[in-house]
């Protein structure tokens, strides 16, 4: 059984990390990348990493604070500006967390509940934002149950039991995942299906990034790395709401097939050509 004694770290580094994911998806085209990308990394690394994100998602927030806004929407109020602010602050160290056990777990996949937990938080963030009532009761006693004591023990317990992979392990598991990547992107168009697949990829990789650069300041190369992928994000983001709209409109089935934009494509190749294989 693995260790449950994670690292604490410094207040600063807590924050650091929650300004680089504030920062994921920022459009920004002064962004480069170093000559060539690292992928060494330490099997104590690869703990404080997991660690690090363990910390961002437990001191967040409180159970209580979260069910007490799904208990809002549920009974039919509107969060106000502050309370939408701080559902999507819990979503995003939900989503960390969950590309952190992607990343460095032995199976490389997510814990149950928590995994359901985390999907189900941004369906029922879409439901609120379009009021959708129908969708609103479904999600929100969803996520009753899933923030109840019993299961919210459970989850608490499978996150600080996980077994990490090895050096090796990580390596193989990153260079799997820009394979698949390097394959959607040679085609020449996408479905809506494939695009998701491609932005679920960068994003679990700024995540990495985001990290490391939180643990190591001084890292430049992380941080034009994190840097470089967030504007990838961002870029994915803006056509997906585009993607979505047409959809909306009648335009264009979300999973028609269409080509990837230019902007996109082009970034996303030169961080293939860059990342060993």
């Amino acid at each position: 059984m693995p260790s449950v004694n994670w690292k604490k770290f410094a207040p600063e580094t807590v924050q650091l990390i929650f300004t680089a994911v504030e920062e994921d998806d920022i459009v920004n085209d002064q962004t480069s990348l170093p000559q060539s990308i690292d992928l060494q990394c330490s099997q104590e690394n690869i703990r404080n990493y997991y660690a690090l994100c363990l910390q961002f998602w437990q001191e967040g927030f409180t159970r209580l604070e979260l069910r007490g806004l799904v208990h809002k929407v549920l009974k039919g109020g509107e969060l106000s500006a502050t309370e939408r602010m701080q559902y999507k602050y819990i979503r995003s160290r939900y989503k960390h967390l969950r590309f952190a056990q992607r990343l460095y777990s032995k199976k490389h996949e997510s814990s149950l509940f928590f995994r359901q937990t985390t999907v189900v938080l941004g369906h029922f963030q879409d439901a609120f934002r379009n009021g959708n009532k129908d969708a609103i009761r479904f999600y929100g006693n969803i996520l009753r149950i899933y923030l109840s004591l019993p299961v919210w023990i459970r989850v608490h317990y499978a996150l600080r039991h996980t077994r990490l992979d090895s050096e090796n392990g990580f390596i193989v598991y990153r260079q799997e995942q820009m394979r698949a990547l390097r394959a959607l992107v040679a085609k020449p168009q996408l479905t809506g299906r494939e695009f998701h697949s491609v932005r679920k990829f960068i994003s679990q990789q700024v995540s990495y990034y985001d990290t490391l650069r939180s643990i190591d300041p001084s890292n430049q190369d992380a941080y034009k790395i994190s840097r470089f992928l967030a504007n990838i994000n961002g870029l994915m983001g803006d056509w997906h709401d585009e993607m979505v709209a047409d959809k909306l409109a009648g335009r264009k089935a979300y999973d028609e097939p269409a080509l990837l934009d230019i902007n996109i494509r082009q970034r996303l190749e030169l961080f293939l050509a860059r990342y060993p294989m």
